[in-house]
C-alpha cells in the first residue's frame, strides 16, 4: 500500500491519503487520545508532536507542534496508515448519524448548503473542514477543523472567500465568524 502526502496551507498540517476510504461517518476530529478508542487515532496521537487528528472521506490530516520537525513524524504516521489497512480494515471511522437537524431554520438550511456544496469540497483539498454551528443577527458561526484549524491563512479564507459567497447567496449574513 502507497500513502500519499500532500502539503497544506497550513505548515503545521499534512495530509495522508491511503487511497482507501477513511470515514463513512463524515469528518471527525480528536485531539486528546483518552477521547477515542479507535486504536489508530490513538496511536497516531502518541506520536511525539502530534497535536490533533482529523479523519475526512479519503484522507488523515495530522496536526503537529511547532517545535517538532516533520521529519520526525512522517514515517510513523505512514507505518502506522499501512499498518491498519493491511490488518484487513475498511475505515477508521464506520458509523452512520444524521446528517442534518430537522432543528435548524430555512435560512440556517441554506447556508449548511452552501458551505456543504461550495466551502466543504475546497477546504477538504487542504486538509480541513468547516461546520455550521449557529446564525444569529448576521453572524454567521462555523468551526474549522482539520489543517483549516490554526492555519496562518485560514482568517483570509473566512473572510475573502466563505463570507463573501455566504453574503452574496443569503443577503442576511453580514459576517462570518470562526469560533
Amino acid at each position: 500500500m502507497f500513502v500519499q502526502t500532500e502539503i497544506t496551507p497550513n505548515p503545521n498540517s499534512l495530509k495522508f491519503k491511503p487511497g482507501k476510504t477513511v470515514s463513512n461517518f463524515g469528518s471527525f476530529e480528536i485531539t486528546k487520545k483518552d477521547e477515542t478508542n479507535n486504536e489508530l487515532i490513538r496511536n497516531l496521537l502518541s506520536i511525539n508532536g502530534v497535536e490533533g487528528v482529523f479523519l475526512g472521506k479519503d484522507f488523515i490530516s495530522i496536526n503537529k507542534s511547532d517545535g517538532h520537525d516533520w521529519d520526525e513524524i512522517k514515517h510513523i504516521v505512514i507505518s502506522l496508515i499501512n499498518d491498519f489497512y493491511l490488518s484487513g480494515k475498511d475505515f477508521v471511522i464506520d458509523k452512520s448519524r444524521k446528517e442534518i437537524s430537522e432543528d435548524f431554520e430555512e435560512i440556517e438550511l441554506r447556508i449548511i448548503k452552501i458551505l456543504d456544496q461550495k466551502v466543504r469540497p475546497a477546504v477538504a483539498k487542504d486538509g480541513g473542514d468547516i461546520k455550521f454551528k449557529e446564525f444569529k443577527n448576521g453572524v454567521v458561526k462555523v468551526q474549522l477543523q482539520g489543517s483549516c484549524s490554526g492555519c496562518p491563512s485560514s482568517t483570509m479564507t473566512l473572510k475573502q472567500g466563505v463570507q463573501n459567497l455566504l453574503c452574496h447567496y443569503v443577503p442576511e449574513v453580514k459576517e462570518v465568524v470562526a469560533v
